[in-house]
């Protein structure tokens, strides 16, 4: 390969189709012909095919190891899937036994079971209810409080904006002077 590439490169130029002299540096065909051997020369010297067959060969090198490592991936992964299926094989036995051995024992003691249950309902639905009327209670304080919040806030605003600064300080003089006359 290393020799016939040169070979085949001299061969089918395109110098070969001017005209006049050949070997002549008049002849641009032949000058283009020279620079591309030249530069091809220069590639050859500086081994610049074999760095990149080096770099091919580590590339390839390179993705046969993640082939290889995914491969394992996989065969782990297949493991591990068999493993569950079996776990989950076990499981439904044991559940389809556990709901047979739920059901014989339902049946034995039904009538028990439901006087419980009717007990059972009855103290949870008054539970229930004094939870809804506890929790109505505290959404009704939570609202009136917010309320309050919401319109002393409202209130500071729009007095706020409609009050000047020296009527506010008056006002303000004007509540000094009335907690000291009720403080003394």
């Amino acid at each position: 390969m290393r020799h016939v590439l040169p070979l085949a490169l001299l061969t089918g130029t395109p110098a070969m189709a001017a005209s006049g002299p050949y070997f002549d540096l008049a002849n641009t065909d032949f000058v283009v012909m020279l620079g591309f051997l030249l530069f091809v020369g220069i590639l050859i010297y500086f081994k610049v095919p074999s760095r990149l067959m080096s770099l091919l060969d580590d590339r390839a090198t390179g993705i046969r190891g993640d082939l290889d490592e995914a491969k394992a991936l996989r065969d782990e992964a297949q493991a591990l899937l068999a493993s569950y299926e079996r776990k989950t094989r076990e499981a439904h036995e044991q559940a389809d036994a556990i709901v047979a051995a739920a059901r014989a024992e339902a049946t034995s003691a039904a009538e028990q079971a439901r006087v419980d249950l009717d007990a059972s309902v009855q103290r949870r639905l008054t539970a229930a209810e004094d939870q809804i009327e506890s929790a109505q209670k505290s959404a009704v304080r939570e609202v009136r409080d917010t309320a309050v919040s919401v319109a002393i806030a409202a209130a500071g605003e729009v007095i706020a904006k409609q009050i000047s600064a020296a009527e506010a300080n008056r006002l303000i003089d004007q509540s000094i002077e009335t907690v000291a006359a009720k403080l003394h």
